[in-house]
């Protein structure tokens, strides 16, 4: 039964995989004939006695026949007729104009006949010459087709041979099976040359089965396959292929390439599993493989273009569908023409800076179909890097697919190239110096004529070096002449927030805390987690008294640095600040330590009558979410040195409980000035964590 896909026309915006899986579907007959006939379809299932020979219109074919079994049983017959020797269908020789292959996956494909290429084994062969092979039958009944014909001989389970006066042909011995043998339904058993007749004697009864007993081996009829016959191998490929077992269908079209290296259509299948599995440079080469055995192979040419325009390679991908002598598809051309307007508009947009544009315009030509395109996501990522979103250029850089080397060029560089090149400019927006001149390097290497890989060569190399001698003029302490060797590196690369970072802590050390708040915004601007530029700020504002602007990156740097002991310390003393700028009484508070115990009342009325919050938890020792929430407490105290954090065992101290009307535990209770501001009863941590965080300000 053919199995037919859809036309390219009807992909629409199907996934690459899909619709390339989808354009083909598995040819499996050759003008009416099935050729997709189980292992055992080249044994002549004649007459094990005579076979008949027929002449028509000059084709000498053997009609093999058999008498039918006096077994009353249906369900073990066998009927077939096998040509040999002669083609009934000749496979086609390659047409230019329309090119159809035998085997390849299109719903419009033939096959060959499977008797041009079968590797038959020795005992196996069919003549036209007559004569028949030493077969031995066991059990089962054989029916012959033709109805024409008079059987030569029934078979009977008894071993006898009815005869029916036509005379044999067969020069060698048919005997019947014993009786004794487990065998199936029309099974056949190779006899050798020194086999004699046997007749079956025993009177038990056969246990027949579905299987087929060849040299002596058990082989199921269905799911076999021939590793030595390419076209079966093919078979089974496409058998997985239309399954969407795309890994199972490569293995079996890489071993009947194996075979029969010079067969283009099997290079073209194997093209197809490939891009199931995405493999598609692989899968580029399969199809150009295919393209050099059968130059005119119209449908190699389709879809080496179609994955061209996929992998962004758009004049490549128009030579190919718009291969002279065949007619293009016309949602490929029209996908080819909307990627390369796409594109166009995104080079304009690049060339005059205009980053937001060239987004826009790349994302675009991702979504119209060059979805595979290594280029187009370098491209992606630039753009990001130049809107200081350094962190998404990183991220897209990290998912361009993999790619080879290739002709063709964007943007005026080689297509190796200009990835190398966007590389570098990332490498070196993250401070990683060596690595960005490894990168250039190579970009320049590949293309060693192009002016943006030249002129940023120079200036990655001139960067280093600035960035080297601020570095050791730092640590010599000389700040000020520090601060000139990173302003030389930043005119010449002025999106590098490493050295506005570097800039900055010179800066801070001169006392100019303003100009170190300037740099850290910059460096932060361009890399917004940038750990290093917060802390700087922090620190710069916390000098110039701002203590809002303080605390909150302070609060930002907790939420990175949760176990940083100075970064909470200092925390707490710009929390402190700010309450004293507010006109707020501070008295009495400490920075750090543990959770207070409270046994008595007038010390629990004491503890929570300070100004700043104290977070009371109301517990039981035997109480087991008791148990599991104290050691977050502990934690809290630490995040959040500013809060006073105290502990009540209800059942030691029931006074406190009766006169906080507290009859559940865990509880948690905030108070300021001696009254109750939240109360929770048993919160999960993150509630917690929220409430003391609020009340920490």
């Amino acid at each position: 039964m053919s199995h037919r896909g859809k036309p390219m026309s009807e992909l629409g915006s199907q996934t690459l995989s899909d619709r390339l899986r989808n354009t083909l579907s598995i040819g499996e007959e050759d003008n009416g004939v099935n050729v997709n006939k189980p292992d055992f379809r080249e044994l002549d299932l004649g007459s094990p006695v005579s076979p008949l020979r027929t002449r028509t219109g000059g084709l000498t074919t053997n009609t093999a026949t058999t008498a039918t079994s006096s077994s009353s049983s249906s369900s073990g017959s066998v009927s077939g007729c096998s040509t040999a020797g002669v083609h009934l269908n000749p496979p086609r020789k390659s047409d230019s104009n329309n090119n159809s292959h035998s085997g390849e996956l299109s719903s419009c494909s033939v096959e060959s006949s499977p008797s041009a290429t079968r590797n038959f084994k020795p005992g196996h062969t069919r003549t036209d010459s007559g004569g028949s092979h030493q077969l031995i039958y066991a059990g089962g009944s054989v029916n012959s087709p033709a109805v024409n014909v008079l059987p030569t001989g029934n078979i009977c389970p008894s071993g006898r041979i009815l005869k029916t006066g036509m005379s044999s042909r067969s020069t060698k011995t048919d005997v019947l099976g014993s009786g004794t043998g487990n065998y199936g339904h029309g099974s056949i058993l190779r006899g050798g040359p020194t086999s004699k007749p046997c007749v079956m004697t025993d009177s038990r009864p056969i246990n027949y089965s579905r299987g087929l007993m060849v040299g002596g081996e058990s082989v199921k009829r269905t799911g076999t396959c021939n590793n030595n016959d390419p076209e079966e191998l093919k078979r089974m490929g496409n058998e997985n292929y239309r399954k969407g077992n795309f890994a199972e269908a490569l293995s079996f079209y890489s071993k009947a390439i194996a075979i029969s290296p010079g067969n283009a259509p099997y290079h073209f299948n194997r093209a197809a599993a490939l891009m199931g599995l995405r493999e598609l440079a692989e899968a580029v080469r399969e199809c150009e493989e295919a393209i050099r055995l059968d130059p005119g192979y119209t449908r190699a040419h389709h879809r080496l273009g179609s994955l061209l325009l996929s992998l962004g390679q758009v004049e490549n991908a128009r030579k190919h569908l718009c291969y002279p002598g065949c007619q293009p598809d016309a949602v490929e051309l029209q996908k080819l023409q909307t990627v390369e307007n796409h594109l166009n508009k995104c080079s304009d947009a690049r060339r005059v800076g205009d980053w937001r544009n060239t987004l826009r315009e790349v994302d675009a030509a991702i979504a119209s179909g060059a979805d595979a395109s290594p280029q187009l996501c370098a491209c992606r990522a630039e753009a990001l890097l130049k809107l200081h979103r350094l962190d998404d250029a990183i991220l897209a850089m990290s998912n361009i697919p993999k790619f080879e080397p290739s002709t063709g060029k964007i943007f005026g560089m080689l297509f190796e190239a200009y990835i190398f090149f966007v590389r570098a400019q990332i490498e070196l927006a993250s401070g990683r110096f060596e690595n960005a001149l490894t990168a250039i390097e190579k970009a320049g290497k590949l293309d060693p004529r192009n002016v943006e890989i030249l002129v940023m060569l120079n200036n990655v190399r001139l960067v280093g070096r600035a960035r080297a001698r601020g570095n050791d003029l730092f640590k010599s302490e000389r700040f000020t002449e520090a601060c000139s060797a990173y302003g030389e590196g930043l005119r010449l690369d002025p999106f590098n927030s490493i050295l506005y970072c570097n800039r900055a802590a010179c800066w801070f050390k001169l006392g100019q805390w303003q100009l170190s708040v300037d740099d850290c915004n910059q460096a932060l601007c361009i890399q917004p987690n940038y750990i290093k530029a917060l802390l700087r700020r922090a620190a710069s504002n916390f000098k110039l008294e701002r203590w809002d602007e303080a605390v909150r990156d302070y609060e930002l740097l907790r939420k990175e640095l949760p176990n940083d002991n100075e970064v909470a310390e200092s925390l707490f003393h710009a929390q402190v600040a700010l309450k004293k700028s507010r006109g707020e009484e501070v008295y009495n508070l400490k920075f750090g330590g543990e959770v207070e115990s409270v046994s008595g009342l007038e010390q629990f009325r004491a503890a929570i009558s300070s100004p700043s919050a104290s977070v009371v938890h109301f517990k039981a020792a035997s109480n087991l979410q008791c148990k599991r929430i104290s050691p977050f407490l502990d934690t809290l105290c630490t995040r959040y040195p500013s809060i006073n954090f105290l502990k009540v065992d209800i059942e030691e101290s029931p006074g406190i409980a009766h006169v906080e009307n507290v009859n559940i535990v865990p509880t948690f209770k905030i108070y300021r000035k001696g009254s109750r501001v939240k109360e929770m009863v048993c919160p999960s941590p993150e509630v917690l964590e929220s409430s003391v965080r609020h009340y920490s300000i």
